[in-house]
């Protein structure tokens, strides 16, 4: 009479929705464990048509412990907003942004995640207004009267300025299942070319051409290898995008082809500000064509950015979007080369003169829409009109990449994302671990923090943490304010030029493990970057721990973020793991609390028993050594190959993906995909067996067996084989 129950997956799952007071009960074998309305803080103003001001609270039962709703300076957990201000989701630009505040930053992700020991989900808002979210989490309790045990839960209200209800619950019930659904639903992480999985260097600004190649020599003079230099603003001409200063960068071309030649790429800024300029073509041909925001009367808007007097493109029309593509190919991108790749910021968009130096919320859109309805999404179409560009000027044959600041959800469809002008401090370093592992819960895998700190200048020790740490991270990038001291690694003493280039390098000797990882965060939602949490879902001491984490399942790092630090305590998970320390392979079990002591060079890295990680030599080679960490003579892993550019693993098959498996003192590689190439496995190092291997039998189907008295090998990865360890 009141209620209506739906089910599904043979009863195991239930909707129940009840009259009055409305509401609707999510239940799992007859357990409610999401109650909508549960409250009854539903709410929609019907004032105006359509609809503005829309709110709703849902109660997650048994649920203590919620992260998500990036992007905000705090810890990973999300605290109890009872005594505080709510969370804000309102893209902005925020210089130098307080730490442990819940005030808004560049991007949103309206996702929160609940966890507990059997089950993780997640709750999608999809509204791209001005949000607030309010967190209230009580613990579990036995109540004194009679003794009856009350559950943990977390009630949570929604406030969104505009729009319409819409609110997706997922049901898990694992992380990785949640990351897969989430994925489903706002879209798959892109998979990058492998180059922007390396070392990328910047700075606003370098001066000229001859600044450019003189940092380019130089990290060759110091054996420093990296993939990408940037140029901010200051290469333009007057500040006009798509245009180059023709006094410091006269022959872009060439300079993009000597880059090219060392297989290195060049990354210019772009933002959503046009110059108000009627002498430039471009700027009259948006202008004539419609492509921007319009005010309140009807004129088009008009704000102050980097150029001064400027108008703001319209992204949210296809049309607009289109347009803006077209901009990137090579015979109206004067002096662009297909080795080009692009830098979206001050896309919140930044206005300077503008509301909270942000668009007033009364501009109008394409299609009558005030900028109120989709502030949030302002910088996923940018984002979205920029990589659209990229893929059409190579054909759709290339796979681009395109670093943003601004995002929302399923920005990660599109590429890259950082955190945003941070300051060189400890603190800022500390802060960055549970902002990047935030965003990778939200489903933005491909994530980085400025090196060093963008303002301010950092001391030595401290640009040498960030350096360990970021190795460590998905987008690794140094950047910094052109009022700073330059800060090339070399720049410092040899001590520190040093302790620099071992960190890069050691990226480097990851990237065959780092590309496929994002294979997993392509195909499966997997982050790259993970909470301990994430890993051993059933163990409560890593539900609050933030200042270490998971590179996919296999490596368990604990990056030093405080000064003069000589012993850090990394919590070892699970208490049936055995973890090796990667630099001295010594062997831990897991359930303890280690005290490890640190150098400069050292940062605290595990494997994982049971794991097989493919690693490479140098600045990424044709060669592959297989790291074998035995747990009670099991191991496992998976590398992924393909000609690390194009779209051809998705259009041709043309992929490798292998799996390695040993059992019984046999390592088999196998896989599936139709991708030859020439890197072969030269080396098995092999940890966690009793007795010292001394002896290596190969079998190759079709081949006669060979005989091995040392582990230094030469098979191809994408031919099937077996390995004896003896």
């Amino acid at each position: 009479k009141d209620s209506v129950t739906l089910s599904w997956s043979s009863g195991r799952h239930q909707a129940r929705v009840w009259h009055f007071p409305f509401r609707l009960e999510i239940l799992c074998e007859n357990k409610v464990i999401v109650t909508f309305n549960a409250k009854g803080k539903l709410w929609f103003e019907a004032l105006q048509d359509p609809p503005s001001s829309v709110g709703a609270d849902l109660c997650l039962h048994g649920f203590r412990n919620v992260y998500g709703l990036p992007e905000h300076s705090d810890d990973l957990q999300l605290r109890d907003t009872r005594d505080g201000e709510p969370y804000r989701l309102y893209n902005l630009d925020v210089f130098a942004y307080d730490l442990h505040s819940h005030l808004g930053l560049y991007g949103s992700v309206p996702l929160l995640v609940a966890h507990k020991p059997d089950r993780t989900l997640g709750v999608f808002w999809l509204n791209a207004s001005e949000t607030f979210v309010n967190v209230h989490s009580q613990t579990g309790f036995k109540t004194k009267k009679n003794g009856r045990k009350v559950r943990p839960r977390t009630d949570v209200r929604w406030m969104s300025e505009s729009g319409v209800i819409d609110c997706t619950v997922l049901l898990g019930p694992n992380p990785q299942q949640l990351f897969r659904q989430f994925a489903q639903l706002t879209g798959f992480q892109a998979l990058p070319p492998l180059f922007a999985l390396g070392y990328h260097q910047s700075r606003w600004n370098y001066d000229d051409e001859a600044d450019v190649e003189a940092v380019d020599a130089g990290f060759d003079h110091h054996g420093i290898p990296y993939d990408v230099i940037w140029l901010d603003i200051e290469h333009t001409d007057g500040k006009r995008y798509f245009t180059w200063d023709p006094v410091c960068f006269p022959e872009p071309t060439r300079l993009q082809r000597r880059l090219e030649q060392k297989k290195r790429k060049l990354v210019v800024i772009n933002d959503p500000h046009i110059k108000v300029d009627p002498d430039w073509s471009l700027y009259c041909e948006a202008r004539d064509g419609g492509h921007f925001v319009k005010d309140r009367e009807g004129q088009i808007y008009r704000g102050t950015c980097w150029p001064g007097d400027s108008s703001y493109l319209d992204f949210s029309s296809p049309e607009t979007r289109s347009w803006y593509s077209r901009c990137f190919s090579l015979d109206k991108y004067k002096g662009s080369t297909s080795s080009l790749h692009v830098w979206n910021d001050m896309n919140e968009p930044s206005v300077f003169n503008g509301p909270e130096q942000t668009m007033p919320k009364d501009a109008v859109h394409s299609g009558g829409w005030e900028h109120r309805d989709l502030h949030n999404l302002y910088g996923f179409y940018q984002h979205k009109a920029t990589v659209e560009g990229l893929i059409t000027r190579s054909g759709g044959s290339e796979r681009p990449f395109v670093l943003s600041r601004s995002f929302f959800a399923g920005s990660q469809k599109f590429g890259a994302i950082w955190t945003g002008d941070n300051v060189a401090s400890w603190e800022y370093l500390k802060i960055s671990l549970p902002m990047l592992l935030s965003l990778s819960l939200a489903g933005i895998a491909f994530c980085g923090a400025d090196v060093g700190g963008f303002f301010q200048d950092p001391e030595p020790e401290l640009l040498v943490r960030w350096y360990q740490a970021a190795a460590l991270q998905p987008f690794f990038r140094g950047h910094s304010a052109k009022m700073m001291k330059r800060r090339e690694p070399w720049l410092f003493g040899e001590e520190v030029t040093a302790a620099i280039r071992t960190a890069i390098q050691q990226r480097y000797c990851l990237l065959l493990y780092w590309y496929t990882l994002f294979h997993q965060a392509h195909t499966a939602g997997l982050p790259p970057l993970r909470p301990l949490w994430v890993e051993f879902p059933g163990e409560h001491n890593t539900f609050t721990v933030d200042h270490q984490y998971m590179i996919g399942g296999a490596l368990l790092v604990c990056p030093v973020t405080e000064p003069g630090v000589q012993e850090v305590e990394v919590l070892l998970p699970g208490s049936g793991e055995i973890w090796y320390n990667v630099h001295s392979a010594a062997a831990y079990r897991g359930g303890r609390t280690l005290s490890l002591p640190v150098t400069l060079n050292t940062v605290p890295v595990f494997q994982r028993g049971g794991s097989v990680i493919c690693r490479s030599e140098g600045h990424f080679s044709c060669t592959a050594d297989l790291h074998l960490v035995s747990l009670q003579g099991v191991a496992a892993g998976e590398l992924y190959l393909d000609d690390f550019h194009s779209f051809r693993y998705r259009d041709a098959k043309s992929f490798c993906l292998r799996r390695f498996d040993m059992r019984s003192g046999w390592l088999a590689a196998g896989g599936e995909g139709m991708f030859d190439c020439d890197t072969v496995v030269q080396s098995v190092t092999v940890l966690g067996v009793k007795t010292k291997p001394s002896a290596v039998t190969v079998h190759v189907p079709g081949e006669e067996l060979q005989h091995y008295h040392n582990f230094s090998l030469k098979l191809r990865v994408t031919t099937d084989w077996e390995i004896r360890i003896s």
